[in-house]
């Protein structure tokens, strides 16, 4: 639908956004280090999809990995996934949403809190792609699910902040943040509802938007308003 690309949201409590940059370093470096099939194999590849991505099969007892993929507990996985990319593609643009949107929710909400906030909805993420398919045997990987909550908790905190998108992957646009990630957001709920096989986890965006829309209102600084309330924007 749309690749974003700037938002015009200085940050007011921090100075760096430590945890999103280090959250974006930990997922490139894992992927180099253990899942680009140029530089580990694709055998290896995919034993760490196996091992390390959340097969909802495995997770509720439905099947079992061969013993030389058994390296955690099967529940640890709804953490470790999120960490797993399919590709470099996938791996790319998860990390620029992240990029343009994850510091100013770290910003309202604070370096510890914001990686709770990450961990949490993404989670929760797995835990509805889990409800919703149980008995799947795919390896459910990505940071999309965590970056949802991330897209709703920006979509509270700053829906009039004007985003500079690429439209349809070719037209640069700015576009207040409410029209962009809304649409975002719906398409996320009705892919959800109509979409079953096209190998994209629905479900897991969803759950990460519920979870980050619930727990920025508890976890932000503060003062911290909800929904741009008291701040001026540029126009």
């Amino acid at each position: 639908m749309f690749v974003p690309l700037y938002d015009y949201n200085p940050l007011r409590h921090i100075r760096t956004p430590w945890v999103t940059r280090s959250l974006i370093l930990a997922n490139v470096l894992i992927y180099i280090a253990f899942q680009d099939p140029l530089l580990v194999g694709p055998l290896a590849a995919e034993a760490v999809l196996a091992s390390f991505g959340m097969i909802p099969a495995v997770v509720s007892g439905y099947a079992y990995l061969p013993p030389e993929l058994q390296r955690l507990p099967e529940e640890t996985t709804l953490v470790t996934y999120m960490f797993l990319h399919a590709g470099w593609l996938h791996l790319g643009t998860n990390m620029l949403f992240l990029w343009v949107f994850g510091d100013n929710v770290e910003d309202a909400l604070g370096h510890a809190r914001f990686l709770v906030f990450y961990l949490v909805c993404g989670v929760a993420g797995g835990l509805l792609h889990l409800a919703s398919a149980p008995n799947s045997e795919v390896p459910l990987v990505g940071a999309s699910g965590a970056i949802a909550g991330c897209i709703a908790a920006y979509l509270m905190l700053h829906p009039r902040v004007k985003l500079w998108v690429l439209v349809l992957m070719r037209i640069p646009l700015p576009i207040p943040a409410w029209i962009a990630l809304g649409a975002w957001v719906g398409a996320q709920i009705v892919n959800g509802i109509l979409v079953h096989e096209d190998g994209t986890a629905w479900w897991a965006h969803i759950g990460g938007l519920v979870a980050g829309a619930i727990l920025v209102v508890p976890l932000r600084r503060k003062g911290v308003p909800l929904f741009d309330r008291g701040l001026d924007r540029p126009a």
